[in-house]
């Protein structure tokens, strides 16, 4: 999950890390899910491994977009955390990245955030350049080595 605060500290977005568990600590996950929107939160990212409810309970509590992010674990390599979070009811969606895709994670949340901010738009342009960018690069090391 660390890539996904990177990632908004790269764009600016300020944010905040905790750390809750929707089966060892409930009452936590629901306050901290019921109360983001208050705390000013525009987009929750929610990473999880094994049984991986929490994306889907901190959506149940909040109307805010939700990100999971399933985490691999020692056994099934987050294939059973992938399931869980992306098999939620209608009604309760929770956006759902790649296992581990914490980076992308954070992403999505810039995305949606850029929709009412003008320069994280600018900065997501700019940052789509510069992917461009590093595969044109590529492209061209690779074609001096053939």
């Amino acid at each position: 999950m660390s890539d996904a605060v990177q990632v908004l500290k790269d764009f600016g977005v300020p944010h905040e890390v905790r750390v809750v568990s929707a089966h060892r600590t409930p009452e936590a996950m629901i306050e901290y899910g019921r109360t983001a929107r208050e705390r000013g939160l525009k987009v929750v990212i929610a990473g999880a491994g094994g049984a991986a409810h929490l994306p889907g309970m901190i959506a149940a509590v909040t109307t805010l977009p939700v990100v999971g992010v399933p985490v691999p674990l020692a056994r099934l390599d987050g294939l059973d955390s992938l399931l869980s979070i992306v098999q939620m009811p209608a009604g309760i969606p929770v956006a759902t990245v790649s296992i581990g895709g914490a980076k992308n994670a954070a992403l999505i949340a810039v995305s949606i955030l850029s929709t009412g901010d003008d320069g994280l738009a600018d900065a997501l342009d700019r940052y789509r350049a510069e992917l461009s960018e590093l595969v044109a690069q590529k492209n061209e090391n690779l074609q001096t080595r053939l």
